[in-house]
């Protein structure tokens, strides 16, 4: 079903200006502009940043030209928007664990850059399964729908503080079990021999975590980019193009993150309002449709579902500048004198 819209041609097209982007960035950025360990200024990642956005917008516009058209252009950039807003989620959790692991600034580069390549392999796994599921049980789309209104609801209501626990991982516990872990971190290496035994370093246990909790992201990101289009390759490519901005949104907004605050609030309307919208197009909200109203087919048509989760995100942010929380005031502690 990869595709369904595309010509044979444009379809081999597209997958190969892809694969060609995505691979020349990795061996790139692997071999050549990070030789060793290295702090990424701030600078540098607004660059990487505005890169990723304008090639990500670029292959948006491929797909509308060679592809199916403004429908599943407005899709592509529907899937990239939402992944975006819920890589910020991730991009705090991986401040976290780094922060938990008091790991150097230098080596935030390396980590980061390991992550994404297992991401890239895990959403391609996961997005594979899904459609496949999907073709096999059309009904699991229902399930996708609640879900999505579960968790628009449930991070709606969400203290914003978060907590991590490392030790409780099963991914983490497994790995101390049964590796030989080190307490070193042999400057920034995941692993080193030492007299004929192999040891791994605290960094490779923080890319094992950070590659689990990107897996728990996934469960809300895939579902939401199914509620935006059933086309594999454009919730795939839309996927991938925002997780390799990942990281240099990491370094942009590191510092900043707390600043926007309301931004988890205009997230879970979107999820809300995508899982609704998944959930009215299902043949048997259709006829509910139909018998209560006399509508024959409710239908939110792509433009407006665009409309919608643009205006939510940036609202949310513009919001949470122009209304900053208060800061926290501590009070002097009395003493009294003898």
């Amino acid at each position: 079903m990869i595709l369904n819209l595309f010509s044979g041609t444009n379809e081999v097209l597209l997958f190969g200006v892809f694969g060609i982007v995505i691979i020349l960035f990795l061996l790139v950025d692997l071999g050549l502009l990070h030789k060793g360990p290295a702090k990424i200024t701030q600078k540098d990642a607004l660059l990487q940043t505005i890169f990723w956005i304008v090639v990500s917008s670029i292959f948006g516009g491929l797909i509308y030209f060679f592809g199916g058209g403004a429908d599943d252009a407005l899709e592509y950039f529907s899937a990239y928007v939402t992944e975006k807003a819920l890589s910020v989620d991730n991009i705090f959790v991986i401040l976290l664990i780094l922060r938990y692991f008091k790991i150097k600034d230098e080596y935030y580069h390396d980590i980061l850059f390991w992550g994404i390549l297992g991401a890239i392999l895990f959403r391609a796994v996961f997005i594979f399964l899904g459609a496949l599921l999907i073709g096999e049980f059309h009904w699991i789309l229902y399930i996708f729908g609640i879900f999505l209104v579960y968790s628009g609801i449930k991070i709606f209501n969400e203290d914003d503080d978060m907590e991590i626990e490392p030790e409780k991982n099963l991914l983490t516990r497994w790995a101390k079990k049964v590796l030989p872990i080190s307490n070193e971190d042999r400057g920034g290496r995941f692993a080193f021999i030492e007299k004929g035994k192999l040891w791994f370093t605290p960094l490779f246990l923080v890319i094992l975590l950070i590659e689990s909790t990107d897996l728990i992201f996934a469960v809300d990101s895939i579902p939401a980019a199914f509620a935006i289009t059933q086309n594999e390759f454009v919730i795939y490519t839309s996927n991938i193009f925002a997780v390799m901005g990942l990281r240099a949104m990491f370094f942009l907004l590191a510092n900043i993150l707390d600043r926007f605050y309301l931004l988890q609030k205009g997230l879970s309307v979107v999820l809300i309002f995508i899982g609704v919208k998944m959930l009215m197009e299902m043949s048997i909200v259709q006829q509910g449709f139909n018998m209560a109203f006399g509508v024959e087919h409710a239908h939110i048509p792509v433009i407006w579902s665009f409309i919608v989760i643009i205006v939510a995100l940036t609202l949310s942010i513009v919001l949470s500048i122009m209304f900053p929380q208060p800061e926290e005031i501590v009070e002097p502690i009395e003493t009294t004198k003898n």
